[in-house]
């Protein structure tokens, strides 16, 4: 349910009361039964009844729209008793709501970079990334939450390369596209205009980009981003490989910031997330929208039936 004390759990019940959600699958909600019930006379829906309740049997207090080391924990606790199902093949999916990054730091877990970091640690992989997902852009991001001035120093030929071969590797399996178009971005404006803006497009982004393309056939860069993305929508690319952070999510939530899902590309399973944060401006409110989570269950829900899976 995410973090108790953003919109989390009050997105998460108005999702479930979709009825084009309801008969989806089998849902649970893991979190706290108090935070829950609170939440569901925000959402002004019926209780729900399938609730893995880990409040350990504590009377937590959460404050909507406050930052605390006790939601961190809650939070972190949520996300392992789901991950324990997982392993125990309990669940086939996970969907995730809004965290707080700083009240997870602040409980003491200083590493702390998010879901998809943490998520990919725990099952081991080393090879993954974050996808966006909209009704006309599909967007792989190569780098994720680190500062700006550190970008072009981590960037390398290989992080672009797996990014590419994952995204490849999803549009196939999980979207049935049998040969993906592929666009890969340049860091710098106009794609460094041969060198006179910055040289990272001839010496990291074209040597990804002509490895990758031994097997994605369809895949061109480096594109400057302010075309990749234009031609995306006209339906150009399949998807776009954005380099870092706001590269990609300034148009992506331009575009879908209401209903546009993220997805962790790499794991032995699918996790899905609403697009956006805890919102602790409006937390407590009753005006979330739910959009954006709806999307991620339903898509969650649509790629774990994906043909040559157990249903």
């Amino acid at each position: 349910m995410g973090d108790p004390s953003g919109v989390g759990p009050e997105v998460t019940l108005k999702a479930l009361a979709n009825p084009d959600v309801k008969g989806l699958a089998d849902f649970f909600i893991i979190g706290d039964r108090r935070v829950l019930a609170g939440a569901c006379r925000l959402a002004r829906c019926k209780p729900f009844i399938n609730i893995v309740d880990v409040s350990e049997g504590r009377r937590q207090r959460f404050s909507y729209g406050r930052l605390t080391a006790e939601a961190g924990r809650a939070s972190l606790r949520y996300i392992d008793t789901a991950l324990e199902m997982i392993s125990a093949g309990e669940a086939d999916a996970l969907v995730t709501a809004p965290i707080n990054k700083s009240s997870i730091i602040s409980s003491g877990i200083p590493e702390f970079q998010g879901h998809t970091e943490y998520l990919a640690e725990r099952f081991a992989v080393k090879k993954f990334a974050m996808m966006f997902v909209g009704k006309k852009l599909k967007l792989t991001l190569v780098t994720r939450h680190v500062p700006f001035r550190d970008i072009p120093r981590i960037l390398t030929t290989e992080k672009i390369y797996d990014a590419i071969i994952l995204t490849c590797k999803a549009l196939k399996e999980y979207f049935r596209i049998a040969s993906p178009r592929i666009c890969v971005c340049g860091l710098n404006p106009h794609a460094g205009e041969n060198g006179a803006f910055g040289t990272e497009e001839k010496r990291i982004i074209a040597p990804a980009i002509r490895k990758a393309a031994r097997s994605v056939k369809n895949i061109v860069g480096p594109v400057s981003a302010d075309i990749a993305f234009c031609e995306a929508l006209d339906g150009k690319h399949d998807a776009v490989i954005a380099l870092y952070h706001d590269q990609g999510l300034i148009p992506f939530k331009m575009l879908y910031f209401y209903s546009g899902v993220n997805m962790t590309l790499g794991l032995p399973f699918v996790r899905t997330s609403p697009d956006h944060g805890t919102a602790f401006d409006i937390a407590g409110k009753g005006i979330a929208n739910p959009e954006s989570m709806i999307e991620a269950i339903r898509l969650a829900c649509k790629l774990t039936k994906r043909p040559g899976k157990n249903q």
